[in-house]
């Protein structure tokens, strides 16, 4: 699916530069700057996607799940300069504006709207993996940019105002912008190990202190190890009881964290309370098998002391 892609957007990125100098449209090449960015966050998200697959190894002990995360963020990094460049270079073509050829934009961006919807509807079909997701915010971006492109290409034919191209190169650039910004925020949240975004921890305390069984939580962390893979460590306070007991609360949590949160990698360490009879650190013993210091049969008389 992304080699397709790479291929189709590397064949587009080449028409978008013919056109753009041939009809002297700073939105056609301002598309093309968009679409090399798009060609290697294709790249990049095949490459980590390749990666993301393999096993874990002695020295990387939960595989190459971030290669996708920190594809992403290199990717809207990138996006971030290039709508810079675009929205500085159109401010430039807006106080010195050039003539367009505006039916030779709207046909390319024609091409452009028919071969990103197709590549996006592709994308669509991975999932929620972010690393996908940045490459699919791309592609939607592309969509609607080349579709505005299209009616720029119009307004101009109808109206002879050349400025509606670097004008509409401003407005890719901040929808470009606007995009980039959120996945940055994501998956630099990802890289530094915060808790994800559609978790509560407080939520989560509070679910885990209302089990039986379960005395304090303390130490508890929820992280990301990829896009879409929550882990999740604690300290937990018990009772000091069997370990048959102990493993009924242990399943008890697991099943709650999986089936409530998606919480499917678990760390949990029991600690046990202090011992004190008061409060019930040990287990209660059975009435019938109590006995009261009254009920002791009196101790016989040792040998050796009746005279």
């Amino acid at each position: 699916m992304l080699q397709l892609a790479l291929g189709f957007t590397l064949a587009y990125i080449v028409l978008l530069v013919i056109a753009g100098f041939r009809a002297h449209s700073l939105a056609l090449l301002s598309e093309a700057g968009h679409n090399v960015s798009d060609f290697f966050a294709l790249l990049l998200s095949w490459v980590a996607a390749y990666f993301s697959e393999r096993p874990p190894t002695s020295t990387k002990t939960y595989g190459w799940r971030r290669a996708g995360v920190l594809a992403a963020f290199v990717n809207a990094i990138t996006l971030i300069v290039i709508a810079i460049l675009i929205f500085y270079s159109a401010l430039q073509r807006l106080s010195h504006p050039e003539p367009v050829h505006a039916g030779l934009m709207m046909w390319v961006a024609g091409a452009g709207v028919i071969l990103n919807g197709a590549i996006t509807l592709m994308l669509m079909r991975g999932g929620r993996d972010l690393n996908l997701r940045s490459v699919l915010i791309h592609e939607i971006g592309d969509t609607l940019s080349t579709a505005a492109v299209i009616i720029g290409g119009w307004a101009i034919l109808a109206t002879g105002h050349s400025w509606i191209d670097p004008a509409l190169s401003i407005g890719i650039s901040a929808m470009v912008l606007w995009s980039s910004i959120s996945i940055v925020r994501e998956s630099l949240n990802i890289l530094l190990e915060g808790a994800p975004s559609s978790v509560e921890l407080d939520v989560i305390e509070s679910e885990l202190r209302s089990l039986q069984g379960v005395l304090d939580v303390h130490d508890l962390h929820i992280w990301s190890i990829g896009s879409d893979t929550h882990a999740l460590s604690s300290h937990i306070t018990i009772a000091d009881i069997p370990p048959s007991a102990s493993n009924a609360i242990l399943e008890e949590l697991r099943q709650m964290l999986a089936s409530r949160h998606h919480i499917h990698h678990t760390t949990i360490q029991f600690e046990s309370a202090d011992c004190d009879l008061a409060h019930g650190c040990i287990l209660p013993v059975p009435h019938e098998h109590k006995h009261d210091a009254s009920n002791l049969p009196a101790s016989s008389p040792q040998p050796g002391n009746t005279r």
